[in-house]
């Protein structure tokens, strides 16, 4: 296998049809590019002339340290790490694939380098990441709900929700609130909304707001993103969701914080015309899930089994070792 650096174009004509995420997409990891710090780097591994492995990282380099990550934090980026699409069905084949192209980008980014951090949250389609643990990377296993939609009409999909979930669906259904597609300025305002709710629960927020208006806005224009709002009787925002597009799947992003009018949580009503809309008027007719981002908050989860979901497993790899523990300091304050 051959692995070397690539740059936008040809990870363009590198990335397959199916089995990414949305921050593999060029035009995400083109606008990541002007909003990170550090150094985007784009790997690929080939058989002959045929791709068959892709990895981004961000690499930044510091006088006593070296951080390197996919995805970067402060970024709101849930998963990244590699895609894989070797050319073989055979297992023994993609595993070598998979542990020669491992082998090489770390190789690549220097990671067993001391005070160097390696971070890694892989998307779900990544279902091998023993290569890591072999090259003594820690690795933990998380957590996310898909709901299947392929297939599906709109009526089955309902029936499958808890029956709290479809009495809350009607309920607001029953208001005065209008579900609307809107674009940026729409994004600006569940921005503010979620920040300001992070806010009051003493939580930090670093999301730069330039980024979001640059990546919704960018992702709009190759029908990757929507912003659903939810808008009372005088248009007032009571709440909204920006939802992001890979090939195969929606992401739930940014927003839906808590919001009651009249009594009733308008928040479900807006999952529900997001699925709708899947099933119905997909951005793109491949989209056939949607990811309601995160089963690891139990808190959090309580709500969102509810949908009837598959709990979907992806796995989170980072350096190990007492000699990481300055570098992992300086990790998390960069998530803070």
């Amino acid at each position: 296998m051959r692995v070397e650096r690539i740059d936008l174009d040809e990870w363009t004509e590198a990335l397959p049809d199916e089995g990414f995420e949305v921050f593999h997409t060029p035009t995400a990891l083109s606008v990541l590019a002007d909003h990170v710090d550090g150094d985007l780097r784009l790997f690929a591994g080939y058989k002959g002339h045929h791709p068959v492995a892709l990895m981004p990282v961000v690499v930044d380099e510091g006088m006593f340290r070296t951080l390197v990550f996919s995805p970067p934090p402060g970024r709101n980026i849930p998963r990244l790490g590699p895609v894989l699409m070797p050319n073989s069905p055979k297992r023994r084949k993609q595993e070598k694939v998979n542990q020669r192209f491992t082998e090489a980008v770390l190789e690549a980014v220097e990671a067993d380098t001391p005070l160097e951090l390696f971070r890694m949250v892989c998307n779900t389609t990544y279902a091998d990441p023993r290569p890591f643990r072999w090259q003594d990377f820690d690795l933990a296993t998380k957590f996310t709900y898909v709901l299947d939609l392929d297939d599906r009409d709109a009526d089955a999909v309902l029936e499958s929700f808890s029956k709290s979930l479809r009495r809350d669906i009607r309920d607001a259904e029953d208001l005065d609130v209008s579900i609307q597609r809107e674009g940026v300025d729409a994004a600006r305002a569940v921005y503010d909304q979620t920040r300001d709710r992070y806010r009051e629960q003493g939580r930090g927020f670093s999301l730069p707001r330039d980024y979001v208006e640059d990546l919704v806005s960018e992702l709009q224009a190759v029908d990757r993103a929507r912003v659903y709002t939810a808008r009372g009787r005088n248009g007032e925002l009571l709440t909204g969701v920006t939802v992001l597009y890979s090939n195969d799947a929606g992401y739930y992003w940014q927003g839906g914080t808590r919001t009651v009018h009249d009594g009733v949580s308008v928040n479900s009503l807006l999952h529900w015309r997001i699925i709708e809309d899947i099933i119905e008027d997909p951005p793109r007719e491949s989209v056939r899930s949607y990811d309601l981002m995160g089963a690891n908050t139990e808190r959090l989860c309580r709500y969102k089994s509810k949908f009837g979901a598959d709990l979907v497993p992806y796995y989170g790899i980072e350096s190990s070792g007492r000699t990481m523990s300055l570098a992992k300091k300086t990790y998390q304050a960069l998530v803070r």
